[in-house]
């Protein structure tokens, strides 16, 4: 092959792959301002206002504690530690729905956790309301049936499986309340408060709606979650 011919080859690779980068870097934007897009369409639908009173809140206007609302035969509390667990060990004559023991990678901490099942030990991993339910109740949920709610209580959506202690220091803190420690998973919590909110027509209070818009205008890519 001549000189000009081999120039020629290499320029016009050199073009196919300038094309294809394009294309690829076209589509990559897009995809980010989809995403972007749908946060902040959910986000900018869901009113804001002032919390309502607690009056009336109990964990009874809830339902039954970990209810087998989707009717697989485990409570919905074995449900959770079973999708967020590893290794689990179930005990035995429950078709695999009692867990007696796991491995947690608490995401609130990124802490690793041995879950035993057992009366001083259950307690070290805890299932997470991420959206507390006296938030829910004072942000829109006492206007839901108690069938809905219910369901908000036994939502998968609105559940993790977490280190107990930051589960009991979040309390009913909203996201201008209580953060994650772990700053990698503060764009994932709050989007799932997001995507709670959002399905139960619940609101944000002011200072909320702030700090949620502030943590995801950090991570542009982050989906909602579903």
């Amino acid at each position: 092959m001549s000189f000009k011919a081999t120039s020629r080859a290499i320029i016009a690779c050199f073009a196919a792959l300038s094309v294809l980068a394009g294309v690829s870097i076209t589509s990559s934007t897009a995809a980010t301002t989809t995403t972007i897009s749908v946060l902040n369409q959910v986000i900018e639908k869901i009113p804001v206002k002032g919390r309502a009173p607690k009056t009336g809140y109990s964990r009874a206007q809830f339902g039954q504690a970990w209810a087998d609302v989707n009717r697989n035969g485990c409570d919905t509390r074995n449900d959770i530690l079973a999708r967020d667990l590893t290794g689990i060990i179930f005990k035995v004559g429950t078709h695999n729905c009692v867990v007696l023991s796991g491995v947690l990678i608490d995401p609130y901490s990124g802490d690793l956790i041995h879950f035993v099942r057992g009366q001083t030990t259950s307690s070290l991993v805890q299932i997470d309301h991420v959206v507390s339910l006296s938030n829910a109740w004072q942000t829109g949920a006492f206007k839901l049936t108690l069938d809905e709610r219910t369901h908000l209580a036994n939502d998968p959506l609105n559940l993790l499986a977490v280190k107990g202690v930051l589960n009991s220091q979040k309390s009913d803190g909203d996201a201008a309340t209580w953060l994650p420690p772990l700053k990698s998973y503060r764009c994932s919590f709050v989007a799932r408060q997001v995507a709670v909110k959002s399905r139960y027509k619940l609101w944000f209070t002011a200072a909320e709606k702030a700090t949620i818009v502030s943590i995801l205008s950090k991570c542009p890519n982050q989906l909602l979650p579903t």
